[in-house]
């Protein structure tokens, strides 16, 4: 069944879940500067964002279970669930590494093209035509987050040695984008049959199982080398997976793939004043110019997403 017959674009969808969708991509927005601060490896960074996060998911999952069940929704294992897992984790290793070549900006504006990826696939597969206020505001926000970057494409903090390596964090970030957009598309047909806790617990644990081997594998350390590294980690799973992924998997059951995939977009927008804010990447004019075409951007999806 397509996402399109389960949330058709004009379906009318309260404000609340508009609003969750909206903070959790803020929170997500902040994952770059939490693993920019943490002393682990990239990889290991991102399993550790899901192992801390998945035992708490699971005491949420497992204390919402008889609700579950009264309510008709699916408690057990299904194919789906390990391919929400699957993504993710090549999204998370993907973007991680992307990190350590690029700046904070430039990985998540790169890593946030899935609403394009989306798009196409629900165009090609689907046939899905979409209102024409929709695609503008997909292209103003783009345009908006690409000038967001713009004026921290050539260095900053993160972006490597040379331009060798940053253009290998670039398409890192790009190639990430890919993995984000078929997540996203599996976790909003997943959420029509699993309660929130379950289907992020379950998702959570394989993603994290799937990193385990190549964040031990990696170079660098696995575990924080003192006690206070373990707090950029906890960060990590507290914000951007449980107040992040976790809330934006909720807003998705109510809101149309297409909308909700330009709405993260502002994830680019909170890195780059997070990163001002806490490591001197300054923020121009232009950058500036972007926030407000990006926020209106979103503003137009909305209307178009209806």
């Amino acid at each position: 069944m397509s996402i399109d017959r389960l949330a058709p674009p004009a379906a009318r969808f309260g404000a609340l879940p508009f609003v969750a969708l909206l903070a959790g991509a803020v929170a997500i927005g902040f994952a770059g500067i939490l693993m920019r601060l943490s002393d682990v490896n990239p990889l290991a960074s991102a399993f550790w964002r899901m192992g801390l996060a998945a035992p708490l998911l699971w005491l949420w999952a497992l204390r919402a279970g008889r609700d579950d069940r009264a309510a008709g929704r699916s408690t057990a294992f299904t194919p789906a669930l390990a391919l929400a897992g699957a993504y993710f984790a090549g999204d998370m290793a993907l973007w991680h590494l992307s990190l350590h070549f690029t700046t904070v900006s430039n990985a998540t504006l790169l890593s946030n093209f899935a609403p394009v990826f989306i798009a196409l696939w629900m165009w090609l597969a689907w046939g899905r035509r979409f209102e024409r206020v929709f695609v503008v505001g997909m292209l103003v926000a783009l345009a908006g987050a690409v000038l967001l970057v713009a004026p921290n494409a050539g260095g900053g903090a993160g972006s490597g040695s040379g331009g060798s390596q940053k253009l290998l964090g670039d398409a890192l970030g790009l190639g990430s984008a890919v993995f984000y957009a078929a997540y996203q598309l599996v976790i909003k047909e997943a959420r029509d049959r699993y309660a929130t806790a379950r289907l992020m617990a379950w998702s959570t644990t394989i993603t994290g199982l799937a990193l385990l081997p190549f964040a031990l594998l990696a170079p660098g350390p696995f575990l924080p080398l003192q006690a206070a590294g373990w707090l950029p980690l906890l960060g990590l799973a507290l914000l951007a997976q449980i107040g992040g992924q976790t809330v934006i998997a909720y807003a998705s059951a109510h809101l149309p793939a297409s909308l909700s995939s330009v709405s993260l977009l502002l994830q680019p927008l909170t890195a780059a004043v997070a990163a001002w804010l806490i490591f001197g990447e300054a923020i121009a004019p232009l950058q500036m110019l972007g926030g407000a075409l990006l926020l209106w951007g979103i503003y137009l999806s909305k209307r178009g997403g209806r």
